[in-house]
């Protein structure tokens, strides 16, 4: 009756049961999108493993459904449910959701209603169905604020395991939910959002933003310092059926050294932490064999970054062959793209090439500190188009900060020289060139540079993608941009106050969900919200926010510091660069976090 059963069924290879005889503290470990995208996330693998590792803990995962089944589930009165036990998600003792994208907000919200649990954290009584999120969303938590008891801040691998053996005790001696929370505050890295007081001016900014019941001021991220020693899944759950990212996934290092001025993982991820190649080989190997996967993928925030890359791939590459593995090295930079890998790469499967160089002209990419010449862009599509390579996928923004007309069309004269590039040095022109150019919609983004910055509206960004798309001649082009209402949102939520919590939960009960998905996406959903809670998504777009006023994320400390920030800003609109971190410390402040070792840059 559903397409794609397989997502509701569980089951799978490798999946944790428990006896509940067994089990104290039984987690609903919910991923606000589809099963496919969800089991593809290597975050909730890792923490999957790590709690289901602890004595008396039971986690258990959830998916949000796709329509039909929603729907069926409705007509049936079947509550959502999780995939180990089958049992209801009202059941279980704490609810748990990692949240990576701004647009699943509503998703939250509609698997807490299937699920038959109140949406807001005050009408949840007593220690049952204790709702908590984290990952990278977390770091604004305010839009969800008056629905998710509290967050955990950061990675998770040691904060969980606090988390949940203070609520098995908390459970045994039977506590309030008050006491409870009061005590989770206490964890380093825990924000409990009833415990701050928001106070607005009449202009609507933040006037202040008062800690309560001796809730820190500051509640600052939790990292894992030796990722060597970190727990990580090498059992992996093996699908059912197809997943966005049906391979094996390495994590070779965290946090990243560049300082894209945009980017909100490349600030809130710092400091860096690698991993060493053995470790990662022996991982590697693990992770093959026990899922039966032919591909696997090393990841990280921009992977030619890691040091110890030559010596993994030497050794991996010889193992991926005799095993017929295929091996991705995704998020590589144009700037230090090894052509000798890429050669030792297609022996097991040459793919396009990929690289993000985001704006068209030397002066804005200066302006975003991406630390990335033209003259390194097409050097590298010359090495790559001579060793045969003739697929090119290139994406840049649309709307960041100091853009003009010149910076757009920028990008159709880079484009223009790339191909010239191929005529003159390819080896394998029978194939035709094809370059994919896709744009997106700036994004201003918590705990970046560019955080106070203004969105432009959406119709001028479509005038840009107009303008940028009729200087773009060659059949050799397929050009595509984002739709710019959904990033108009992302905005919105991104940097959004408590107010918009409400305008989430209208848009829920008027049936918004799945709004990352074509399929579903309502924007006359969404401006009905807007405009029956009174809430204007101008003010958190077009408007702006001023260096010196208070931001609703204030009070989470993702260790960058906001003076640094500032500079950074003032950096960029001098059109200077800042130089990577290994080039040297430029005193961000994330250093600060770490207490046994220094920053891996």
């Amino acid at each position: 009756m559903v397409q794609k059963p397989a997502r509701y069924t569980g089951g799978e290879f490798n999946e944790i049961k428990k006896n509940l005889d067994d089990v104290r503290v039984r987690v609903a470990f919910c991923f606000p999108d589809t099963y496919e995208i969800g089991m593809s996330n290597v975050g909730m693998r890792i923490l999957y493993g790590i709690m289901n590792n602890m004595d008396g803990v039971w986690c258990e995962r959830v998916f949000a459904p796709w329509a039909d089944m929603e729907n069926a589930m409705r007509e049936n009165n079947l509550p959502l449910w999780a995939l180990e036990s089958q049992d209801p998600v009202k059941d279980f003792d704490m609810i748990a959701f990692t949240i990576g994208y701004e647009m699943c907000y509503t998703n939250i919200l509609n698997m807490l209603r299937l699920s038959g649990v109140p949406l807001r954290a005050a009408d949840r009584k007593g220690l049952k169905s204790i709702v908590f999120a984290g990952g990278v969303c977390a770091y604004n938590p305010e839009p969800l604020a008056d629905f998710v008891d509290f967050f955990s801040l950061g990675e998770g691998e040691d904060i969980t395991v606090e988390i949940l053996s203070l609520y098995d005790r908390a459970k045994a001696e039977q506590w309030s939910k008050e006491s409870f929370l009061l005590e989770v505050s206490r964890i380093p890295g825990v924000y409990v959002p009833s415990f701050y007081k928001h106070e607005y001016n009449e202009d609507g900014t933040l006037q202040s933003i008062t800690a309560l019941n001796g809730a820190p001021e500051k509640v600052t991220k939790r990292i894992v310092e030796n990722l060597d020693e970190a727990y990580y899944p090498t059992k992996m759950i093996v699908p059912s059926t197809e997943i966005v990212h049906d391979r094996a996934n390495l994590e070779v290092f965290r946090g990243c050294i560049r300082g894209c001025r945009f980017c909100q993982a490349g600030f809130s991820c710092r400091p860096v932490r690698r991993k060493s190649a053995k470790v990662l080989y022996r991982q590697a190997v693990e992770s093959l064999e026990n899922s039966g996967h032919n591909e696997i993928t090393l990841s990280s925030l921009s992977t030619s970054d890691y040091r110890e890359l030559k010596e993994l791939t030497d050794e991996m590459i010889p193992y991926c062959v005799d095993h017929k593995v295929n091996l991705s090295v995704p998020s590589l930079r144009a700037d230090n793209f090894s052509r000798e890998l890429m050669m030792k790469l297609q022996t097991l499967r040459k793919s396009g090439l990929t690289f993000a160089p985001e704006a068209g002209t030397q002066r804005l990419r200066d302006v975003i500190n991406k630390n990335l010449t033209e003259e390194e862009i097409l050097t590298t599509c010359a090495n790559a188009f001579s060793g045969g390579w003739n697929n090119v996928k290139l994406y840049f923004m649309l709307g960041l900060p100091t853009e003009t007309d010149e910076d757009v069309l920028g990008i159709a004269e880079l484009v223009y020289k790339i191909i010239t590039t191929w005529k003159e040095c390819a080896t394998n022109k029978k194939r035709g060139l094809r370059v994919h150019v896709a744009t997106a919609f700036f994004v201003p983004k918590p705990h970046t540079p560019f955080q106070w910055e203004k969105q432009i509206t959406p119709e001028e960004y479509l005038r840009r993608c107009k303008l940028l798309k009729e200087h773009f001649y060659s059949k050799s082009i397929e050009y595509n941009y984002h739709e710019p209402d959904l990033s108009r949102l992302e905005a919105v939520f991104a940097r959004g106050d408590r107010r918009v919590g409400a305008v989430i939960e209208e848009a829920t009960l008027r049936g918004a969900r799945l709004d990352g998905w074509d399929e579903f996406f309502s924007y006359k959903t969404w401006l009905e919200a807007f405009d029956a809670c009174g809430v204007d998504p101008n003010f958190y777009t077009v408007r702006g926010m001023e260096e010196d006023g208070i931001l609703p994320w204030d009070t989470i400390d993702v260790g960058v510091t906001k003076d640094f920030l500032r500079s950074e800003r003032k950096t960029a609109y001098e059109g200077k660069i800042t130089p990577d971190c290994r080039a040297g410390c430029s005193g961000c402040g994330a250093n600060c976090l770490l207490k046994e070792v220094t920053c891996d840059a």
